[in-house]
């Protein structure tokens, strides 16, 4: 029922492995284009999110979850190399035994990297583009910041398990869909869910940080607070997608399982 998808996922690791084996700079400019891409989607959420968080808009989670979905859908289709979406990838392909552990990490770790390097080019571009020449501590970013930023460990790793997942499910239902349509609509409606219900995802986290910290900052919104989030965030996210997807439906889907059963039934008929 769930082979065909991981075969998808595991053809997406052997090209990308075969990129990053290839040549390691190549595969670090692709993933810069990936925190860059997100960066996009932080960009708008935050333009659109200002006069309405302004305005106490009881529409502001829906308009910010809705408009960030364009970072996702900018890395699926015009194609760049996403950490969170590495986790989902690189551990089925382990999992399936065509990339070893050692890949699955050495992948992550240069994913996360150019994520993060991507991300803090494309906030400085934001900075020097004068968009947001007037934020002060009050503005949006600044607050959303620091929401994210003070809370607890505990909240940051659960909501970063929750986060993770569901934006792995826009890849995986994406996989299992042909029409172009029905896949946009699948990232949008699962990236608003995660924006919605204040999620925390690492990479989009990197832009969105970086993005408030270009323009100053605040007492809290700092580098330490940026690090604070980030070490919780990015470990649940690591379970959300390796264990509660890819685990589990490497598990569900796993062929040798299938032809044992298979073979025992024969037996029984």
């Amino acid at each position: 029922m769930y082979n065909d998808t991981l075969d998808d996922l595991n053809n997406q690791a052997r090209t990308k492995h075969g990129l990053f084996k290839s040549s390691p700079l190549r595969y670090l400019v692709a993933a810069m284009l990936a925190g860059a891409y997100v960066g996009v989607g932080s960009l708008v959420m935050y333009a659109v999110g200002e006069p309405l968080d302004q305005a106490n808009s009881p529409m502001l989670d829906l308009i910010t979850g809705l408009s960030f979905g364009v970072g996702l859908a900018l890395v699926l289709i015009a194609g760049s190399e996403l950490f969170t979406g590495n986790c989902l990838i690189f551990t089925t392909s382990a999992l399936s035994k065509v990339t070893s552990w050692k890949d699955t990490f050495l992948v992550w770790g240069w994913s996360y990297i150019g994520n993060l390097l991507g991300a803090i080019v494309f906030s400085i571009f934001i900075l020097f583009s004068g968009v947001f020449a007037d934020a002060g501590a009050n503005h949006f970013m600044m607050t959303l910041s620091e929401d994210k930023m003070t809370a607890s460990v505990t909240e940051l790793f659960f909501r970063a398990i929750i986060a993770n997942w569901v934006v792995c499910l826009a890849i995986w239902t994406n996989l299992r869909v042909n029409n172009d349509a029905a896949k946009l609509f699948l990232i949008f409606i699962l990236i608003t869910v995660f924006i919605v219900s204040d999620m925390e995802h690492s990479v989009a986290n990197m832009s969105l940080f970086g993005i408030a910290l270009a323009h100053g900052g605040t007492e809290t919104v700092t580098i330490g607070g940026f690090i604070y989030n980030m070490i919780p965030v990015t470990i649940g996210n690591i379970i959300g997608a390796g264990f509660f997807i890819a685990s589990l439906y490497f598990y569900i889907g796993n062929k040798k399982k299938e032809e044992e059963a298979d073979e025992e039934m024969e037996k029984s008929a």
